[in-house]
């Protein structure tokens, strides 16, 4: 899969723009949400949203920044000097990947060695990260966005990593490795054609109401 690399920052304006109409990774998860029966809401309020976004080429994510998730913008680069210095590599931060030849994209924490390897990095509140830490695997809820990541990015692996300076420096850093796996990548890729499909229906009919009648 081909990509450009928008270099804007993220939660700027062009930023915001390069996203519209787009599957990202952050909304992976509600792309694959189900129920017994019918449309899980998350699924069709997404789609909606991509809906709308193309009809009117304006962003429609609500971008609101609560004081945890600035707690975790304030500690990124703090994060990623203990990861850079506990892995031995460079962390490189772009803006936003959008792929040539379908409507999806994402937002990269960083990457290692030209997309060679992906960061997902979170400082998540210190009930999270001790969470985290007993667990000891990739929390599930940010899975789907860590396959899409890789989908779109061809990448081969995938470290997910929490932060939280707050703990006793032994535990202040949580790495965990996700390697591509081929049969995970399969199944979402074809839940993520469908709803791609779904979406381009949904636009396509409405353009059809704006065409004046014969």
């Amino acid at each position: 899969m081909t990509f450009t690399i928008i270099n804007a920052d993220q939660r700027s304006d062009e930023w915001k723009l390069a996203r519209v109409g787009r599957v990202t990774g952050s909304r992976a998860s509600d792309v694959l949400a189900t129920i017994k029966s019918g449309e899980a809401a998350a699924r069709r309020d997404y789609r909606l949203q991509l809906t709308t976004e193309r009809l009117t080429g304006q962003p429609q994510d609500d971008t609101f920044v609560n004081a945890a998730m600035q707690w975790g913008i304030d500690q990124e680069a703090n994060a990623f000097a203990a990861y850079e210095a506990q892995q031995g590599v460079m962390v490189r931060r772009t803006g936003f990947l959008a792929c040539s030849d379908r409507m999806i994209g994402c937002s990269l924490d960083g990457d290692v060695d030209d997309f060679t390897g992906l960061v997902e990095l979170k400082c998540p509140k210190s009930a999270t990260h001790l969470k985290y830490l007993k667990a000891g695997v990739v929390p599930s809820e940010h899975l789907p966005q860590i396959v899409h990541n890789l989908l779109v990015t061809n990448a081969q692996w995938c470290d997910f990593v929490s932060y939280d300076p707050r703990f006793p420096p032994a535990l202040q850093l949580f790495v965990v490795r996700v390697n591509r796996d081929g049969a995970q990548l399969a199944s979402y890729e074809l839940a993520l054609s469908l709803f791609l499909n779904e979406v381009e229906r949904d636009v396509n009919e409405m353009r059809r109401l704006m065409e004046p009648a014969a």
